[in-house]
């Protein structure tokens, strides 16, 4: 999309109406009463159909995520016949990784070696498209595109292959593209042009060209060059009814648009509100038409799927924002496409002189008429948007047209109750063919022979916000696609394969080259959340591929529409160097360095943990657990997380969570130890079956006994158990019941929430019941049931979180005997820093973060990235223990053995030898070192989680 200047664009206005031969009368229409004679046997242009646009800005983007039914019945409103909107085409963007209103999408190209047809969503969204209308048109453009092409340059020989792989793509997927463009709103250039239409030709496709999805402009080189003129089939112009988000009161063309005898499409327009902006939608259909013989109108954008603090949120045929709680909105915009699509389809032919100002005056409405490729049916849409009276409109059917009744349609765009849109308001009955309704201002009105019309009833569920904890290892995701909720804003976040030897799946920001860009650039990023989320912490591990930076982002409210640098948002910024800082930006891009600081260096190819809360106005930044700075600022007191990359690189991140303030971490599993037993939460048996029930046991470090935290997107948790992967479930919901184990299905037995009490302990809350996890009777004796009961305050319903060794978490490692905790001396990045005793002070060299390795762990300390190693592999009793980088050797690796009461010894795998305080001893700076395994309390260690 684009905006024009109305000054300027007035004057184009008018003497392209006079030079159509259609003189413009702007005065205030009195109360009349005309006919129209609808004469089959009259001319006019073909119609080729009424659309919209998913793309040009990433506004489809949140609609993949709805749940089922709300996305179907959302689809079925844009595009099942006889349902909704009805659209006859749906044009998208060619992603190519680059902004182009309010988000980007992923380019099938990111590199000139690499090809890859199932990224990004508009694949999905066609084929839907097409599943639901078979004989709906498709239409690509690009807006930016990948930066290699043509080093930089759009108008090369690369983009033409670029794009030709791009339909070659829609083959692969079963769909033929019927139309493509080039460059958005940017012009042409005639002999790529010429050479995109032969290539397009050379490989088979049956696609047209669209010249230029700019201005009118083409048409004058068009006239003026032959060759130019036989490589674009349709005159394709942007916001041809008085500019970007215009009245459409008038519409424009030339002489030289006129003169080519191409069709002449508005390939886009729009840019205006769901309902609101559906006078304007409706006037640009018909008026595009008397005006400047349009024959294809394509609103900008198809739904606004996008997050609220973006730019254009209520803008399209509908809103859809709410994917969590499946809330949506279909406007008025939708059923003034309605009055159009069900009445007619592409193929039918304009019939002039049916069509034209009601009693000549423009001021009184407009309507078109069309009549069927059999001859005899016919439709008339009449829209008296901007009248004043009402007007009794007759009409004279003649020329071999039907003399069937007629049926009349109607939405009133003055009403905001849906019961006054698209409504069947009466059956006229032709007499000798004539017949007459009244039309009240206000409405668009379908008179058509045609009938199987039809509105849909779907209902939306109301809309919620997105509470937290939320949580994603993306492990679930789709390769090639953004992640669940991730709406990216520049570059191209895609699920993918994690490096740095992790498993599974994480985000990769995947374009390794800024690129052309259509709007105005900026780093890459990708926003995902609530705007009414306040205190948090936003964490992540992050791998930095190449030497740069990374961010976290919080609180992060509007962007600047085409300025997308410019956005309310604080970051924690990170890099391979060690350089942190936290940053303030604003919707001007003008950043602000709130605090700054250097730890150890995070290096490339390694994976490091990020954090940064927000408490009231106190902002604090962790890097792999360790505090490493804090500052108040009071400017955003809420918004969303986010994710980005300073400059184009193919950074990397997994396990993102935002968690509330005070919350457990969720990357972390525990054991939920009873206050009044000591005994711990388990899956009876250790079964892994379903409806295996669940009750307290002694402490044995079993995988029945653990339970990991999962996010569910309800606002709620699950717990899931370690043993069997099912989730604690409350069957029934009734007091009493005792829990058991199920497949994780989301229901709301299976949804918890932690209450904290003022002391450590934890209620274990049902979300839907409003019971809690409660040993039965108070029982101490193993095996006692744990059910479902009303909150009592009790110590049988109160649990502690013990966390359980987890891959890739951040612990400290606190002495049972001492209370300190194991601390890289002196914080040393050398290789053979010792290691001791010392009080926790947030450290990171105090920090150690699990790996597996072998059915064992390392431990990386994260304020030097080495590991905790025995020296020399040396077998010696009372050997201080040092960090060494990691080499693989058994002397590096480590095995945890539960005490049974949330305590654990470090065991050497390659010695058998603990980790121990030296002598005993709690005193600080006492060396930690390595000894036979014992009972002593000097060799048990708490595993703190970060």
């Amino acid at each position: 999309m684009r905006q024009l200047r109305w000054p300027a664009l007035i004057l184009a206005v008018l003497a392209a109406t006079w030079t159509a031969g259609l003189a413009p009368a702007l005065a205030a229409a009195p109360a009349a009463t005309m006919t129209i004679t609808v004469d089959g046997a009259s001319g006019g242009r073909v119609f080729d159909g009424i659309g919209a646009i998913s793309g040009g800005g990433g506004n489809s983007r949140l609609l993949l995520d709805y749940p089922e039914p709300q996305r179907s019945q959302i689809l079925d409103y844009m595009f099942k016949p006889g349902y909704g909107a009805s659209l006859q085409i749906l044009k998208v963007e060619i992603g190519g990784d680059a902004n182009s209103t309010d988000g980007s999408e992923s380019s099938h190209m990111h590199t000139s070696g690499d090809l890859n047809c199932d990224r990004g969503y508009e694949w999905w969204l066609m084929a839907q498209a097409k599943a639901r209308n078979p004989n709906i048109a498709l239409y690509g453009l690009a807006w930016g595109a990948p930066g290699w092409l043509g080093g930089g340059n759009f108008w090369s020989a690369d983009t033409v292959t670029y794009l030709t792989n791009w339909l070659g793509c829609a083959k692969s997927h079963g769909l033929t593209i019927d139309y493509l463009g080039g460059w958005n709103e940017r012009g042409y250039d005639k002999g790529w042009y010429e050479n995109l239409h032969a290539a397009v030709a050379n490989a088979g496709y049956p696609t047209r060209i669209v010249g230029a999805d700019s201005g009118w402009d083409v048409a004058d080189a068009m006239m003026s060059d032959p060759a130019f003129n036989a490589s674009v089939d349709i005159v394709g112009t942007h916001y041809p009814c008085q500019g970007d988000g215009g009245p459409a009161d008038v519409c424009s063309t030339t002489a030289n648009s006129l003169a080519t005898g191409k069709p002449l499409w508005a390939s886009e327009n729009g840019s205006q509100d769901d309902n609101s902006g559906s006078f304007a939608l409706i006037r640009s259909i018909t008026r595009g038409y008397v005006d400047a013989k349009m024959t294809a109108y394509l609103n900008w954008p198809l739904l606004a799927a996008i997050y609220p603090n973006l730019g254009y949120n209520t803008t399209g045929l509908a809103v859809a924002n709410q994917p969590w709680s499946g809330n949506y909105g279909i406007g008025k915009s939708t059923w003034a496409t309605a009055q159009v699509t069900q009445f007619t389809q592409p193929g039918w032919r304009f019939l002039d002189s049916a069509s034209g100002f009601l009693t000549g005056n423009r001021a009184a409405g407009s309507y078109v008429s069309l009549k069927s490729p059999n001859g005899r049916d016919y439709s008339s849409i009449v829209e008296t948007t901007s009248a004043t009276a009402v007007q009794t409109v007759s009409f004279r059917v003649t020329g071999g047209l039907s003399t069937a009744p007629v049926h009349l349609w109607a939405t009133n765009l003055n009403s905001s109750n849906p019961n006054d849109y698209f409504t069947h308001t009466a059956d006229l009955t032709p007499s000798g063919g004539a017949y007459s309704f009244t039309a009240q201002p206000g409405y668009v009105y379908s008179l058509s022979t045609v009938g199987g019309q039809g509105r849909g009833t779907a209902a939306s569920p109301p809309r919620a916000s997105l509470a937290l904890p939320y949580a994603d290892d993306f492990d679930g995701g789709t390769p090639g696609r953004e992640a669940r909720y991730l709406s990216q804003q520049n570059g191209a976040f895609e699920v993918a394969g994690c490096g740095g030897g992790r498993g599974g799946r994480c985000v990769r920001q995947m374009a390794p080259i800024s690129p052309i860009n259509w709007d105005n650039g900026s780093d890459p990023y990708t926003l995902v959340g609530d705007l009414g989320w306040t205190d948090y912490t936003v964490t992540s591990d992050v791998l930095l591929e190449q030497p740069g930076a990374v961010q976290l982002m919080g609180r992060v409210t509007t962007q600047h529409p085409f300025a997308v640098a410019g956005i309310d948002a604080y970051y924690l910024q990170a890099s391979d160097t060690g350089a942190w800082s936290i940053v303030r930006n604003d919707t001007n891009a003008q950043l602000t360095t709130l605090a700054s600081g250097t730890v150890a260096a995070l290096g490339t190819g390694r994976w490091h943990t990020l954090a940064v809360s927000f408490q009231g106005n106190t902002i604090t930044a962790k890097i792999d657990g360790a505090t490493v700075g804090s500052v108040a600022d009071s400017t955003y007191p809420t918004g969303q997380a986010g994710l980005g990359v300073r400059g184009y690189q193919t950074d990397e991140f997994d396990n993102l969570a935002v968690t509330p303030a005070g919350a457990p971490p969720a990357t972390s599993s525990y054991r939920l130890v009873n206050r009044n037993s000591g005994k711990v939460l388990e899956v009876a048996g250790s079964s892994t079956s379903d409806g295996a029930l669940v009750d307290q046991a002694t402490d044995t470090g079993a995988p029945a006994q653990q339970w990991q935290l999962l996010a569910d997107g309800s606002g709620s948790l699950r717990l899931t158990n370690a043993g069997s992967g099912r989730a604690l479930d409350l069957p029934g919901q009734a007091a009493g019941t005792q829990l058991d184990q199920r497949a994780p299905t989301g229901a709301q037995g299976q949804q918890w929430q932690l209450q904290p009490t003022a002391d450590g302990y934890y209620t274990i809350l049902g979300h839907g019941s409003g019971l809690v996890a409660d040993v039965s009777g108070a029982s101490t004796a193993d095996g006692a049931p744990v059910i479902g009961w009303p909150v009592n305050g009790g110590a049988n319903q109160q649990w502690r979180l013990q966390a359980v060794p987890t891959a890739n978490v951040t612990y400290q490692l606190v002495n049972r005997a001492s209370g300190l905790v194991a601390d890289v001396s002196g914080a040393s990045t050398a290789d053979g820093g010792v290691v001791i005793g010392w009080q926790p002070n947030g450290g990171g060299n105090q920090h150690w973060r699990l790996a597996p390795s072998g059915g064992n762990y390392t431990l990386m300390n994260s304020g030097s990235g080495k590991v905790l190693d025995v020296p020399g592999a040396t077998t010696t009793p009372d050997t201080q223990l040092e960090q060494w980088t990691y080499n693989g050797g058994a002397n590096q690796q480590w095995q945890f053995r539960s005490t049974g009461d949330g305590y654990y010894q470090l065991v050497g795998a390659g010695n058998g030898l603990a980790v121990d305080m030296r002598a005993g001893s709690t005193a600080q700076g006492a060396a930690v070192v390595q000894n036979p395994v014992s009972t002593a309390p000097s060799q048990q260690w708490q595993l703190a989680a970060e």
